[in-house]
C-alpha cells in the first residue's frame, strides 16, 4: 500500500527530499451515541482502516493536496497564509482547517507541504472519515514541524477545527477517539472531563461487522446541530429546577423526577435519549467488565431503539439493516453508530454466524430498499503512527 502511494505522490509531486508516510484510523462507536456534546460517555474504538498520508515539506508557502478517492478534483493548491473554508476547496477543507487551528493556537508551519491521501473508510458512511483526516494532519504537522502536542492534544485541535473552520458543532468523541486509539480496547471515555480507561474488548468466539447502508449523509447539513439546540434548550429549562452542568450529569431518577420541566415535547424525547444513553454507556462497560456481552448485546439493541424513537436520526435504511440483524441467529446486538441519517451499523455476531449474517441481511436489505449495502469484518487498531 505504502510503496504504492509514495509512486503516485512521485509522479504528481516529483521525487527526491524527505517523503514521509502516515496512517490514522477510522472508529466506530460501539454505545453511547450523541451524548458526547451531552456531557456524557462514550464507548468507540479505533479500526484498522483508516487514511494514509505521504507528505514533504516545501521550501515556499504553497500546500498542495491531492486525493486518491477524489482524483477528479486533482490537484487542489492553497497557502498556509490567510487561511478559509471555501466551498471550492471541498475536502481539503479539513486539513486546511488542522493548520488553521495550529495557526489560532500559536504554532505557525514554517513552510508549505504537499499531501497525498488515500482512505479506505468507506465515504460519507459514519466511521469518522472527516475526523481520521484531522487528527491525520494533525500527527504530520507534529512530525514535520516538530510542534510539542500530545496526541489528546491533536483530538482537541482536529473537534475546535471542525467547529470553527468547518462550522460543524461535533462532540469530542470522533477525534479522540481516533487520536488516542489502542488495538484490542475501546475507550471510555467521559466526554464531560476527558478521563477515559482502556477497556479490553475480548470477543471469544464473536467478530464486530460493519454494515455500511450507503445512504450518503452530509454531517453539516443533517439535522445534527438541529438535534444539539434541542438538547441545549432541554439544558436550559432542567437548569431551572436541579443543579446540573450537561444532561450527563442525570441519572435516569433525576431525570423521571425533573422532565417536565422541559415544556416542549420534542426537547424532551430529545434529552430522554442523552440520559438514558449514557447511563446504558456506563452499563455496558461494567456488562464486558464481568465478560457479560450479552447484556452488552442487549443494551446495544436498546440503544438502537433509543435512537429511533426518542432521538429520531435513524431513518428506514439504518432501521432496516439492524431490525433484519436482530431475526438473525448468532447476533449478540446490532445498533446504528454514528451521526444517523444514513452511515452504518455496528453488530457483535457469533464467528461461525458471520457469512449468514451477510447474506441475510444484504439480501433483505437489497429487497426493500433497493440498493446493496456493504459489509466490514474489522478489528480494532491503533491510533496514528509514522509508517
Amino acid at each position: 500500500m505504502e510503496k504504492r502511494l509514495i509512486e503516485k505522490f512521485e509522479e504528481l509531486f516529483g521525487k527526491g527530499g524527505d517523503i514521509r508516510a502516515y496512517f490514522a484510523p477510522g472508529r466506530v462507536n460501539l454505545i453511547g451515541e450523541h451524548t458526547d456534546y451531552n456531557g456524557g460517555h462514550v464507548f468507540p474504538c479505533a479500526l484498522t482502516i483508516g487514511t494514509y498520508g505521504i507528505a514533504r515539506k516545501r521550501t515556499d508557502n504553497k500546500l498542495r493536496f491531492y486525493s486518491m478517492n477524489f482524483e477528479q478534483l486533482g490537484v487542489l493548491e492553497s497557502s498556509i497564509e490567510g487561511l478559509k473554508p471555501e466551498k471550492e476547496a471541498d475536502w481539503t477543507n479539513y486539513p486546511k482547517g488542522v493548520i488553521w487551528a495550529f495557526q489560532e493556537k500559536g504554532m505557525q508551519p514554517d513552510s508549505g507541504f504537499d499531501l497525498l491521501l488515500f482512505g479506505n473508510i468507506p465515504n460519507g458512511s459514519g466511521l469518522s472519515s472527516s475526523a481520521s483526516v484531522e487528527v491525520l494532519t494533525g500527527f504530520i504537522l507534529r512530525d514535520l514541524f516538530g510542534f510539542e502536542v500530545t496526541n489528546q492534544d491533536l483530538a482537541l485541535i482536529g473537534q475546535y477545527s471542525e467547529n470553527k473552520f468547518n462550522g460543524v458543532n461535533c462532540g469530542i468523541m470522533d477525534q479522540f477517539a481516533i487520536a488516542m486509539g489502542k488495538a484490542e480496547h475501546a475507550i471510555f471515555l467521559d466526554t464531560a472531563t476527558l478521563q477515559f480507561e482502556y477497556a479490553p474488548i475480548r470477543l471469544k468466539n464473536a467478530k464486530i461487522v460493519i454494515s455500511c447502508s450507503n445512504k450518503k449523509r452530509g454531517l453539516g447539513d443533517s439535522k445534527y446541530n438541529e438535534r444539539r439546540s434541542e438538547c441545549e434548550k432541554a439544558l436550559a429549562q432542567l437548569q431551572e429546577v436541579i443543579d446540573i452542568n450537561s444532561l450527563g450529569d442525570l441519572t435516569i431518577e433525576e431525570f423521571e423526577e425533573h422532565q417536565d420541566a422541559i415544556t416542549d415535547e420534542v426537547c424532551r424525547k430529545r434529552a430522554k435519549h442523552a440520559v438514558y444513553e449514557n447511563q446504558r454507556t456506563i452499563q455496558a462497560v461494567d456488562a464486558l467488565k464481568q465478560n457479560d456481552i450479552t447484556k452488552f448485546g442487549k443494551l446495544m439493541n436498546e440503544s438502537h431503539v433509543s435512537l429511533r424513537d426518542d432521538y429520531e436520526v435513524t431513518g428506514v435504511e439504518l432501521d432496516t439493516l439492524v431490525e433484519e440483524a436482530w431475526k438473525v441467529e448468532g447476533v449478540i446486538g446490532s445498533r446504528m453508530t454514528g451521526a444517523g441519517f444514513g452511515g452504518c451499523t455496528v453488530s457483535i455476531v457469533e464467528d461461525d454466524a458471520v457469512d449468514n449474517f451477510i447474506a441475510k441481511v444484504g439480501a433483505a436489505y437489497e429487497a426493500k430498499i433497493g440498493y446493496a449495502a456493504d459489509f466490514y469484518v474489522v478489528e480494532i487498531g491503533d491510533g496514528p503512527v509514522r509508517l
